[in-house]
């Protein structure tokens, strides 16, 4: 299992439910990688994207505890606990957590790769990620190149837990 996800220098991820910045280049990166796998979300997140509809073109699995929730095209689980059992029918495609700040949390431990867009500023953020460069279980496998979008600079990094 994999995550994606664009931080800030103090690995501030949201605010108010959206992202901090948006950048093509990182919405490209996310669509390359994403694109025919599985993206596992909480509910906040699906409501987050255009229209409040899924993603095209990959399985969109939505973690909620609201049983009477509906959303039409995606896959609910509403226990933590039965997520392994979904994704077992997604043995052929890769798994990407794509957030929020939750579901991050909860589904970690569960990662061997997390493809980390850093961009080099800092935004007022209510929602935020574990620190990888902190983490003991988690090593900086390769740093991206620095790249500058409407002012802003970012890179594409890989962190891979230790001994996976």
């Amino acid at each position: 299992m994999n995550l994606i996800v664009a931080v800030d220098e103090k690995w501030g991820i949201g605010r108010d439910g959206d992202l901090l910045q948006r950048i093509s280049a990182d919405m490209k990166y996310f669509r390359e990688k994403t694109t025919g796998n599985v993206m596992v979300m909480g509910r906040k997140t699906l409501e987050s994207f255009p229209n409040k509809k899924p993603l095209p073109n990959r399985v969109n699995i939505v973690l909620t505890a609201n049983k009477a929730y509906e959303a039409e095209g995606v896959v609910l689980c509403h226990d933590m606990a039965d997520l392994p059992e979904v994704l077992k029918g997604y043995s052929d495609k890769e798994i990407f957590i794509v957030g929020g700040g939750s579901i991050y949390a909860q589904l970690l431990p569960m990662c061997k790769r997390a493809y980390v867009t850093k961009i080099c500023n800092t935004y007022p953020a209510d929602t935020f990620f574990p620190d990888l460069d902190a983490h003991p279980d988690w090593v900086l496998a390769e740093k991206g190149e620095e790249q500058e979008e409407n002012g802003i600079r970012f890179s594409f990094d890989l962190y891979v837990r230790n001994g996976g």
